[in-house]
């Protein structure tokens, strides 16, 4: 396949890439997967990943924003310099910001706080939004209509029919992971991922978590890499009744046209 990918979302600032990041990087170049959007998590993580993305100009993009599970170390200056990161040429999203009443590793309240100054922010830099929901749908969709956002994509989609159709409705974009090759957690996936129109689906690996538990050769540490991205694509594939050729050219244009990134 000669088509490239884009990997949507990567935590490559995360620890277990600290010894091999650039080789990361290469081996998912090799693997026809370029350029990568690497996730903003945190402010701190935020600010590293546009300080490493920006050393590899066409090749590494980044978000900026702050999760839910980070949202309690949020503080009156976090807005400014969030803002700041988004002006930098290589930041082509806000977040990843939004809801987890999974966890609840930040209180409730303090969650839909930062969270819709983080929303609010990105309507007003007219930047698209990279969401995170977990068991907090009416908060979360009512905190996004509230600020009638137009740009979004709900990354590593994994909800209800009802709740998917409802991201369609209002014209946002659906990230699906490698959560779609479990048998277990993964299997209403490859059902509702016929509803995606193409042109409104990105492919993801979250790497380095939700390692495609039907990977033949797994990785000896177990870690998700950007690299495995193609056999997502096979997947996802297969359940759309497309070929691999045309969901990777879809897609990849759907997020360069999303994130406003060039050809390279």
């Amino acid at each position: 396949m000669n088509q490239p990918l884009i990997d949507i979302g990567v935590n490559l600032m995360h620890r277990s890439f600290q010894q091999d990041r650039e080789q990361v990087v290469e081996k998912a170049a090799a693997n026809g997967v370029t350029p990568l959007v690497i996730t903003g998590t945190s402010l701190r993580s935020s600010q590293e990943a546009a300080r490493y993305a920006g050393r590899y100009p066409d090749k590494l993009y980044a978000t900026a924003g702050v999760h839910p599970h980070d949202a309690k170390s949020c503080d009156g200056e976090t807005l400014a310099k969030l803002e700041a990161l988004a002006a930098l040429p290589q930041v082509v999203a806000i977040g990843e910001c939004g809801l987890d009443y999974n966890r609840d590793f930040s209180p409730r309240d303090v969650q839909r706080k930062w969270f819709a100054e983080q929303v609010q922010l990105a309507v007003r830099l007219d930047m698209p939004l990279f969401l995170h929901e977990r068991e907090a749908f009416p908060d979360f969709i009512g905190i996004l209509k509230e600020q009638a956002v137009q740009k979004a994509v709900v990354h590593c989609f994994t909800g209800s029919s009802a709740e998917l159709k409802a991201y369609l409705e209002r014209g946002w974009h659906i990230g699906i992971t490698g959560w779609i090759c479990d048998e277990r957690r993964g299997k209403h996936l490859k059902e509702l991922v016929r509803m995606i129109p193409l042109d409104r689906l990105m492919l993801e690996t979250d790497a380095p978590f939700l390692t495609p538990r039907d990977l033949k050769e797994k990785p000896a540490d177990g870690r998700n890499e950007p690299a495995i991205l193609p056999h997502i694509l096979q997947t996802v594939a297969r359940c759309v009744e497309k070929t691999v050729e045309e969901v990777a050219e879809v897609t990849t244009a759907t997020a360069r046209a999303f994130f406003g990134i060039g050809q390279g």
